[in-house]
């Protein structure tokens, strides 16, 4: 690239439409305008060139003859269980270049069961679970009451209710039956780990990647609930209040962020990550819940945001920073 040149960057993104809405949260995890032009103009300071590619079926054809230097993906997808997948698998044919994660991290990361199953057969701690398909199926022996109930490849707390915690055999089928239902998706069903709640952001990779500071959700139980359901996510400064970074002891701290640093390595995550743990109450262990490789960025709202802000960093530098991680991951030069 010549040096008087700028970077040409795409900014891959699924918009909020505002239609043919069956629930409240179906488009919980697209986006608006706002955030869009924000990493637009973020992007645009830092000396690049940007153009804009709504990620529906048309980009396969708008964006083969762009000359694009790098992609900026945060698209979520279209629809179906692998759609965050759907953006990175096409740049990849195309051999172009984009920051996070390829489509076969992002595709594990957004199946919770699957993602549970590969970090518990490294020996990480996360809660029991089970998945129901059709709300038929007979609850393992293995699982204890409370058990959380939650939509098994989705996020932004989406399909997740105030009392999506059920106490008993009635509460469970009825919460199992509601997702299945409404949502066309089998349920996840895992034990409720009784204690605080973390959360890490992850910037970097291999030997450099770094564990921003930890950050603790804490919730108004009087309120609201104990745990991020849609309401109190979007809802959160009603419901919550944020501590960052965390109080832990210095032992508690190196254990929280050498736990996601190795989940965001066996994921095989790139570029930027956030995970989601428990401290248990039981054994002060961290247990692992979900991890989001393709985390929001919507400024002030979304917890990496949160998490960059409580560092004294603005908005642009995060995103500079993420774009600066792929150039260096591809041996592009990185902006300065």
């Amino acid at each position: 690239m010549e040096e008087d040149k700028k970077l040409l960057v795409a900014l891959t993104y699924n918009l909020k439409r505002n239609h043919n809405i069956l629930n409240e949260d179906d488009e919980a995890e697209l986006d608006d305008f706002t955030t869009v032009n924000h990493i637009k103009a973020s992007l645009e300071e830092a000396g690049c060139d940007v153009i804009l590619l709504e990620a529906t079926s048309k980009i396969v054809n708008l964006i083969y003859d762009k000359n694009i230097d790098i992609v900026f993906n945060f698209a979520e997808g279209l629809k179906g269980r692998g759609r965050e997948s759907q953006v990175p698998a096409l740049l990849n044919m195309l051999s172009i270049p984009f920051t996070g994660s390829d489509e076969t991290t992002l595709g594990v990361a957004l199946d919770k069961s699957l993602t549970k199953k590969i970090v518990a057969y490294d020996n990480i701690k996360t809660p029991k679970f089970q998945v129901f398909f059709t709300g038929k199926e007979n609850l393992s022996k293995k699982l204890k009451y409370p058990l959380i109930v939650k939509p098994n490849a989705e996020g932004s707390s989406k399909g997740i209710i105030d009392n999506s915690v059920a106490k008993n055999d009635e509460e469970l089928y009825s919460l199992v039956n509601r997702i299945i239902v409404n949502y066309n998706i089998p349920a996840l069903v895992e034990e409720y780990v009784d204690g605080r709640e973390f959360t890490v952001g992850l910037l970097g990779n291999g030997d450099d990647l770094e564990a921003l500071p930890i950050m603790e959700i804490n919730f108004d139980n009087a309120r609201g609930t104990s745990f991020y359901s849609y309401n109190v996510k979007k809802n959160s400064k009603d419901f919550t209040s944020y501590t960052c970074p965390a109080n832990l002891s210095d032992k508690e701290e190196k254990e929280i962020k050498k736990f996601a640093k190795k989940i965001f390595n066996l994921l095989e995550c790139k570029d930027v990550a956030r995970i989601d743990l428990r401290l248990s109450n039981l054994d002060n262990k961290p247990y692992f819940i979900e991890i989001n490789p393709l985390p929001g960025l919507i400024d002030g709202f979304s917890d990496l945001t949160l998490i960059w802000k409580a560092m004294d960093r603005e908005y642009k530098d995060l995103i500079k920073r993420i774009l600066n991680e792929a150039l260096r991951r591809y041996n592009m030069p990185i902006l300065k």
